[in-house]
């Protein structure tokens, strides 16, 4: 799988917590960050056609987390 998402917002978001971050635990959660992106964009797209639009709407995305 290709980087989705780059490591340096992911570092930020680790480093939140007052603590060192290795690069592979950074690596790590941006894998599983992009799948449940993905996962969360394919339920609202499903939505969205489902509803006879072309344009996933933040309540698709609301809905796809539910």
């Amino acid at each position: 799988m290709t980087k989705n998402i780059p490591i340096a917002p992911i570092k930020r978001i680790l480093k939140s917590t007052h603590m060192r971050v290795s690069d592979d635990a950074a690596a790590e959660l941006e894998k599983i960050l992009a799948t449940f992106a993905k996962d969360i964009a394919d339920d609202a797209a499903k939505m969205a056609t489902h509803a006879g639009r072309k344009t996933i709407t933040a309540k698709d995305i609301e809905l796809a987390i539910q």
